[in-house]
């Protein structure tokens, strides 16, 4: 008999009464952020310009009570731009020397249009690159069963408010 594989990533999808586009660009404002977060550990924008292209960095302001500083700073980088139907980023860490070190996890937005005003939205979190150290250091995922759900209607609601 063989081993079965954990699962590495969690996914929720929730249908919005809302354009795709209309979706997609409150997801491409990263200051809208911290108000979809269903967590509460994104506090604010860094860099507030809009996310425009594959590669792209945006930085976050966290607070999270078991991080050894209480607030940090994630350096997200796009990997998944594709108006308006998928958006996704790597979290990570500015290191001294100014690079960037990811952890092995993503976010993703997928956007299917149902009809002209309705859309599904199924946000991911994949942990599935997470290395070795990570796994030891962090439970994955990092949140409760409520933060995707929680994402998701938030989404919805700044979105119908814009």
């Amino acid at each position: 008999m063989g081993t079965m594989k954990q699962a590495e990533s969690v996914s929720v999808a929730l249908t919005i009464a809302l354009p795709a586009a209309k979706v997609f660009a409150v997801l491409t404002d990263p200051t809208t952020h911290a108000s979809i977060d269903g967590t509460g550990w994104v506090q604010e924008c860094v860099d507030r310009a809009p996310l425009t292209e594959v590669g792209q960095v945006f930085r976050m302001a966290m607070y999270h009570a078991k991080h050894p500083d209480g607030d940090y700073r994630m350096a997200n980088q796009v990997r998944v731009l594709d108006a308006p139907h998928a958006i996704g980023w790597a979290p990570g860490m500015e290191q001294d020397d100014g690079g960037l070190q990811f952890g092995g996890w993503t976010w993703r937005y997928d956007l299917k249009p149902l009809d002209a005003s309705q859309t599904e939205v199924t946000l991911t979190y994949d942990w599935s690159a997470a290395s070795e150290p990570a796994r030891e250091r962090f439970q994955f995922p990092p949140f409760g069963p409520e933060h995707l759900p929680n994402s998701l209607r938030h989404l919805a609601e700044i979105a119908a408010a814009r």
